[in-house]
């Protein structure tokens, strides 16, 4: 078990005395990094894969939907200990900030039509890193078992007989029900849940619609922006009805984060109006219905603190 450094609580509090009375999402940020700075590896310094002390090793980590403070402990100090980072697109500049300075980085991003780097080069890649005894972090966005590839890549280092292991982190879809305050299943709604690529909808590639169009599920569509129309008239085609509820949500836990509530009959039009950038999630399910239950809770709860500042203003 690790030990917490000795004086931690004073030097944190010398920390963070210049953020008192900050918003609490600053302060918490201020507390991650320093924690990220001053716990000791568990491990090995990761000096002694830099000297040839010991084999090389990959670390498939998952990076969490984008917000640094959804990092996992785990996946920050192995960043803090790689020797190399092999990141995606999607990993955040506040997360690649708590990579050392000094370490390897390598960019190996992809995007709807345009791949920066092979699948095969990525998995050549991390072969031929850990050969030369580096300790590598493969750093994804999201979860790294969900839609990130990983099983061949871990074919790969398998192959190479390179040690690895895997770190989850949070997956998109958890990230953008829970900013919109929603489950993702819920007894009186949805008792299943089904992740799918939506890269199947397309010529050739159709999903299995009517085992799809089901109303005691939630689904939720990844990397399918450009998919929409198609989803929607695949489920409507397969019986769910017109006014069945669906969410699209970009840049999900970001302070970026934009959503569209509507219909499979209207979303089409409503996303041609309104454009959301990627990436983004489709969620469809009665469960998006308590979004809008929620959007009025939190409108109700604003009005009444408004009226109540206003009241104390008048006796003030």
């Amino acid at each position: 078990m690790r030990r917490i450094p000795s004086l931690m609580s004073s030097r944190l509090e010398a920390v963070l005395r210049p953020w008192r009375g900050r918003p609490l999402h600053s302060l918490a940020r201020v507390a991650f990094s320093w924690w990220a700075s001053q716990c000791p590896p568990s491990d090995e310094p990761a000096a002694a894969s830099r000297h040839g002390d010991r084999d090389g090793r990959v670390f498939l980590v998952g990076a969490g939907s984008g917000d640094v403070e959804l990092l996992t402990l785990k996946a920050a100090r192995l960043l803090r200990e790689a020797d190399a980072v092999v990141y995606d697109r999607l990993v955040g500049d506040e997360i690649l900030a708590l990579i050392p300075a000094g370490r390897e980085r390598y960019y190996v991003g992809k995007s709807r039509g345009h791949h920066s780097v092979a699948q095969a080069e990525i998995g050549a890649l991390l072969v031929r890193l850990a050969g030369e005894g580096k300790r590598v972090v493969r750093l994804k966005g999201g979860d790294p078992g969900v839609f990130g590839r990983m099983g061949e890549e871990l074919a790969t280092l398998d192959g190479a007989g390179i040690g690895r292991e895997i770190v989850p982190g949070i997956t998109a879809a958890s990230a953008a029900c829970a900013s919109m305050g929603i489950p993702l299943t819920d007894r009186g709604h949805a008792q299943q849940l089904r992740l799918i690529t939506a890269q199947q909808c397309r010529e050739g590639g159709e999903p299995d619609w009517p085992a799809l169009a089901r109303r005691d599920e939630t689904l939720v569509f990844y990397m399918g922006l450009s998919r929409v129309a198609p989803i929607c008239r695949g489920l409507r085609g397969a019986g769910l009805p017109d006014d069945w509820p669906i969410m699209l949500v970009a840049n999900a836990s970001l302070p970026e984060q934009e959503a569209l509530v509507g219909t499979l009959a209207d979303m089409p039009e409503r996303l041609a109006a309104h454009p959301l950038p990627s990436p983004c999630l489709i969620i469809v399910g009665s469960v998006v219905r308590l979004a809008e239950v929620r959007r009025l809770v939190d409108s109700e709860v604003m009005h009444a603190i408004e009226a109540h500042r206003e009241d104390a203003d008048i006796y003030h």
